[in-house]
């Protein structure tokens, strides 16, 4: 059986799987980014839509109150009806959106379609690295996980620089391919195995198994079944023994090893949205005026520094491969701040006129500086992390907080951005804004270990205080279960991107 010749080699059959599932998160991209074109082009005079300017915030901002929509929505039925399924469901409202955002005449509709593309968006995010982590082989499994914050790039990248050649309309027709092709590949592509297995639909799961992996991993495939067997046997022991849910849930949040990390996910979450990638990504073309000056060309230096994000995202893949977690967050972060301060300084003493030398090359460096530290650092960072911070028994609840953590940040930061620049101004906002980042720092400072080269085990026994290559537990007084989880988690690399 290994030696028998495929047209189709397992590696392309993951590319095509993990494909479809980057081609939805491109459109995600161009949800984030479409506002950053949309907006500017609704003040044009003549426009056939016309909005105020809460009006304006609520199309930017709604995609964050949906991030928290679909985090209840899409984990129910990833668990119940599988993996494609879930998938093929979280396509359709964005395929729907893009549909009556081009179809639209008034502020209404474009709301709807923002709303059922957030909805999607939302769906999204706790989905996205289960369906490529479960599709894909170990050894490619890191790479194509990177592949999630490259795809979301090019579609903001994508977004802004179709808007600035075409009308909104005309944009959206375009955009609406990126669903619709993920849809059609989604059809094609198979169930996880890994849900089979879950399931006890062992036979399928083998097939499947081999037609994504070839016949050259089959121990992990029995290794996962006979875990499955196992979990389920465990279960049904606690099931029999079961305390009760109030006392376990009080128990859950004083273990160190739980509030200890969903802290620090949630100052980092937080910090995600204030460095300014989000703001940029809705906001650019006001951004760059407002720093930069009202002669500059902020539709150039938009896709300029979408192209800067797209190549600075790609950077960071090797550079956090090779480089400490804290060496990389506080030198990143410490920059972030200080480019912020640079920026809100800069902008304050031109407009005192204070400034001795002052040319247009200034403040576009220092955009530059600022987008250099979120793509490189402030942005992948705390995605990776999440991956390697969260202990296996509480990964589910920890994830769907910091999920919420994110959308609640996400949605403030978009919706009071035009109010902060218009009361205190562009300079005041930044200010603010590097209060909220150095803040965050000192959270994380005190919460956050080194994650690199260490196994997923060492780092919740670091949570717990436990101290390092020692245990509390004797290996023989552990179920079967534990026994099984320990050992996955001491021999395996932590898997980026999962979040």
């Amino acid at each position: 059986m290994a030696g028998r010749k495929e047209t189709f080699s397992p590696f392309l059959r993951q590319c095509f799987v993990t494909g479809a599932v980057c081609c939805n998160i491109v459109g995600h991209g161009c949800t984030l980014g479409y506002p950053g074109i949309l907006l500017p082009q609704l003040k044009y005079p003549g426009s056939a839509v016309t909005i105020t300017e809460a009006a304006e915030s609520w199309l930017a901002a709604v995609t964050g109150i949906l991030l928290l929509v679909g985090s209840f929505v899409a984990p129910p039925i990833m668990s119940r009806f599988g993996r494609k399924i879930v998938h093929l469901a979280l396509t359709a409202p964005s395929l729907v959106g893009w549909v009556i955002t081009i179809l639209a005449v008034n502020f209404e509709m474009l709301l709807i379609g923002r709303i059922l593309q957030g909805l999607s968006f939302g769906m999204m995010v706790p989905v996205r690295s289960v369906l490529i982590g479960e599709y894909t082989s170990p050894k490619n499994r890191g790479a194509f996980l990177t592949l999630v914050a490259l795809a979301q790039a090019f579609g903001i990248f994508f977004v802004h620089l179709l808007g600035s050649l075409i009308d909104w309309q005309q944009t959206a027709l375009v955009c609406v391919f990126f669903p619709f092709f993920s849809l059609l590949m989604a059809i094609y592509a198979p169930e996880s195995p890994s849900w089979l297995a879950s399931k006890r639909q062992y036979d399928k799961c083998r097939k499947v198994f081999k037609w994504l992996r070839g016949y050259d991993e089959d121990d992990e495939l029995e290794e996962m079944i006979h875990a499955r067997i196992l979990i389920e046997k465990a279960a049904n022991r606690e099931n029999e023994r079961k305390e009760n849910l109030f006392k376990q849930a009080i128990s859950t949040i004083q273990k160190k090893e739980f509030y200890k990390p969903n802290l620090l996910m949630i100052s980092a979450f937080c910090m995600i949205q204030f460095v300014g990638g989000t703001t940029m990504a809705a906001y650019s073309t006001v951004i760059i005026r407002l720093i930069v000056g009202p002669d500059a060309n902020a539709h150039f230096w938009m896709i300029a520094l979408d192209t800067q994000r797209l190549v600075s995202n790609a950077i960071a893949v090797f550079v956090i491969n090779k480089v400490n977690r804290r060496t990389m967050m506080f030198s990143s972060g410490s920059l972030c701040v200080l480019s912020h301060m640079a920026i809100a300084g800069y902008v304050y003493a031109r407009n005192k006129g204070i400034l001795p030398y002052d040319a247009q090359w200034i403040p576009l460096l220092l955009i530059n500086v600022q987008f250099f530290t979120v793509a490189v650092g402030m942005i992948p960072l705390p995605t990776i992390i999440a991956g390697e911070v969260f202990p296996l028994e509480y990964k589910a609840i920890s994830s769907t907080i910091s999920t919420w953590s994110l959308s609640v940040f996400m949605f403030l930061a978009l919706m009071t951005f035009p109010s902060l620049t218009n009361n205190i101004g562009i300079e005041g906002t930044y200010f603010v804004y590097s209060g909220l980042i150095t803040l965050n720092l000192v959270v994380i400072w005190f919460l956050m270990p080194e994650t690199k080269g260490r196994t997923l085990q060492q780092i919740e026994d670091e949570f717990r205080g436990r101290k390092l290559g020692g245990t509390d537990e004797k290996p023989t007084e552990l179920d079967p279960v534990t026994l099984y989880r320990r050992r996955k988690s001491e021999r395996r690399c932590s898997s980026p991107l999962l979040h």
